[in-house]
């Protein structure tokens, strides 16, 4: 009996259990590499209705080529960011023709955003 309720509980794992050490030779425990965010649901629902607010004025402000390099550069919709000579390489213009549009199209933005 003693073997069977020692064999139940040799799965168990604890969060101050050693699962190796760093290369300066300090134990790591699994509580140190378990992370946990806290939350904050005022803050997350801020961001989505800034969010929100931030695509209609996209929407309603900028132009089709406008939309597309501010989209791309930040990571909007859910694509990746990219570099003002990623953008350029896919339109096939100079960087820092992008980074003027880009500025441009801030700029009509911050506008929409003050009034």
């Amino acid at each position: 009996m003693m073997l069977r309720s020692e064999k139940k509980t040799a799965k168990d794992v604890y969060l101050y259990d050693s699962i190796g050490s760093d290369k300066e030779g300090n134990e790591i425990n699994l509580i140190d590499v378990i992370e946990y965010t806290d939350e904050d649901v005022v803050e997350r629902v801020t961001l989505e209705d800034n969010t929100v607010r931030l695509e209609g004025f996209i929407e309603k402000s900028l132009s089709p080529r406008e939309k597309d390099i501010i989209r791309m550069r930040y990571g909007l919709g859910g694509g990746k960011e990219k570099t003002q000579r990623e953008i350029a390489a896919i339109y096939g213009i100079s960087r820092s023709y992008v980074s003027r549009i880009e500025k441009k199209a801030l700029e009509k933005l911050r506008k929409c955003y003050d009034s």
